[in-house]
């Protein structure tokens, strides 16, 4: 009986601490991960090319933000949900490409269950930061 009580404690305590760990893990949402792969000065006197590589964990979101910059882009991987202010929400999928008008307030996010990836190109004043929260 002590044996069946003892083991019956210790598979509960393993449950309990999986599950804790589980509900850990769903409470912290992925980051959205970003890679500059290539920034260029430009012809245009004090303006510089940033091409950014964006990669969104299947239910992450980046917070509500604003660019000094015109963006350019496209999504070569799954599916992204797009928010800009005054804008209807528009889903993009690989193939199809946005634009960003500087002082955009926007945010992407990804619902699905598959990591979704997009390139936007920056051109960006030299010294500007390429992202401010909104407010």
């Amino acid at each position: 009986m002590n044996r069946r009580l003892a083991a019956a404690c210790a598979v509960t305590t393993v449950l309990a601490a999986a599950g804790i760990g589980a509900l850990r893990a769903q409470q912290t949402a992925p980051e959205v991960k970003r890679n500059i792969v290539l920034k260029q000065d430009m012809t245009i006197p004090g303006r510089e090319a940033v091409m950014i590589e964006v990669e969104f964990p299947p239910g992450s979101a980046e917070v509500r933000h604003t660019h000094p910059a015109e963006v350019f882009g496209f999504v070569v991987e799954g599916t992204i949900e797009a928010e800009s202010e005054g804008k209807p929400n528009r889903t993009l999928k690989a193939g199809d490409h946005f634009y960003i008008a500087p002082g955009e307030v926007h945010r992407a996010m990804n619902k699905s269950s598959e990591t979704a990836k997009a390139y936007g190109v920056f051109i960006v004043e030299k010294g500007k930061p390429f992202s401010t929260p909104a407010k």
